[in-house]
């Protein structure tokens, strides 16, 4: 990959002799995005995507085909938006500055981004990139008083260097191949958590597992009865319980074991959903946030208590890369599960009808949250244990299989992470005939 460089000295630096230094606005043309007016339903729910910040907020992909929202012809040409063709580059240039995405098919923003079409001496993927290595120079270059925009006058007078285009094409080819790994791990493992939750459904919520004969219970006549605390019919002889009662599981104390060196601090914020999204906060023992309290460790299900805020981990007995490098904030309640209920729990919490049932028993006079008191509140169906214990030996491989996918997410990232500066100033060139 490698081949001897000769540098020269530019306005942005050292760069490669044979590169480049060319304004934003020589590369692609800039444009800016708009919103129909929200008043009038004929310009929304079109077949036109429209795209805002938020849609970029926790977008694990390179490529993007829709948000939330959607917007019709009418719309567009009655609002500054504009259709934006394939390959154009989304970047987003107030709350914040920094989101990157490309766009997979035509589709158009709000005024929240500000999109680069390429042009021919630029390609798409390698403008991506290497708008994703200098997101720091996007970010120093915002202006405002009340949050930071990067206009579309500062984004276009930017300099950066640029190699040919052949060089360019084997850049983005590099990084690209490291991405598309990440991007179908991730992929498998949205498939995975479907997989789960459909099984946890067909057992818990249709009632058909398998019976003694290996049928569905409910549909082969199995018995029901009218469960008064739930207002529903349960099988015969499955109980009631409430979440930490010590039946299924305990509510975790805070307290962390003393530990030597750096561990990644993971507050709420890190994560959104199941996904863990960021890992660059590392504390010491003596020097963390008072909130970094938390202690993680197998069989245990944590969610975070703020109203509003879906963001849910688990820990299993092969999950010793996360427990020996985590603290977790005091922003999540930790639940100790009885290790045949871990994947009843985990799956019981990742469902939305949890969600709902925890933020109404949320309080609080600023920041809304659910207490330790309150969690006990939240009802359970409690099946037998050799039913659970059944569920468990079954949906465990498939989230084994995720853990594995997410580490080598982690390995790949981090190898992709260290490359893009390298690729991107030249300290690494790319033999083109290798990449051919």
């Amino acid at each position: 990959m490698n081949k001897q460089t000769k540098f020269k000295q530019t306005e942005i630096g050292m760069i490669p002799e044979d590169w480049e230094v060319k304004l934003i606005h020589e590369v692609a043309e800039v444009v800016g995005g708009g919103t129909p007016s929200t008043k009038n339903p004929e310009f929304w729910d079109g077949d036109i995507a429209w795209i805002t910040p938020k849609d970029l907020s926790n977008f694990k992909f390179r490529y993007i085909r829709g948000g939330e929202r959607s917007i019709t012809k009418k719309g567009l040409e009655n609002s500054s938006a504009k259709l934006l063709p394939k390959d154009t580059v989304l970047l987003t240039t107030r709350a914040p500055v920094g989101y990157l995405a490309i766009a997979e098919e035509e589709l158009s923003t709000n005024q929240g981004l500000r999109s680069l079409i390429p042009k021919g001496n630029v390609k798409s993927k390698y403008l991506f990139y290497l708008l994703k290595r200098n997101v720091e120079i996007l970010k120093s270059n915002a202006g405002g008083t009340t949050f930071g925009e990067l206009s579309g006058g500062r984004l276009k007078a930017l300099k950066f260097a640029f190699p040919k285009i052949e060089e360019q094409s084997a850049i983005a080819a590099i990084l690209s191949s490291l991405d598309d790994k990440i991007e179908l791990n991730q992929k498998m493992n949205k498939t995975l958590e479907e997989i789960g939750q459909a099984i946890f459904k067909h057992w818990f919520v249709n009632f058909e597992f398998p019976n003694e004969e290996g049928k569905p219970y409910k549909s082969s006549g199995g018995e029901m009865v009218y469960n008064e605390e739930l207002e529903e019919e349960v099988p015969k002889g499955w109980k009631v319980g409430y979440l930490g009662d010590k039946v299924l599981s305990n509510i975790l104390n805070s307290g962390i074991y003393r530990f030597e060196g750096e561990k990644i601090y993971l507050d709420t914020a890190s994560v959104q959903g199941t996904g863990i999204v960021e890992l660059s906060t590392k504390i010491t023992f003596e020097q963390r946030p008072s909130r970094a309290n938390m202690q993680p460790k197998p069989s245990t299900v944590w969610f975070a208590k703020m109203k509003d805020s879906k963001k849910i981990l688990y820990f299993d007995d092969y999950s010793e890369y996360a427990i020996s490098n985590f603290i977790l904030s005091t922003g999540f309640a930790g639940l100790d599960v009885k290790k045949y209920a871990l994947y009843y729990i985990w799956s019981l919490i990742s469902r939305d009808e949890f969600e709902l049932e925890k933020d109404n028993l949320c309080n609080g006079t600023t920041m809304q949250a659910i207490n330790n008191e309150n969690i006990t509140k939240i009802k359970l169906l409690t099946p037998p244990k050799d039913i659970l214990e059944k569920f468990n030996i079954i949906i465990k491989p498939i989230y084994r299989k995720s853990y594995c996918n997410w580490l080598q997410n982690l390995s790949l990232s981090q190898i992709r992470d260290s490359l893009l500066p390298k690729l991107m100033s030249g300290k690494v060139r790319v033999l083109l005939e290798e990449v051919k």
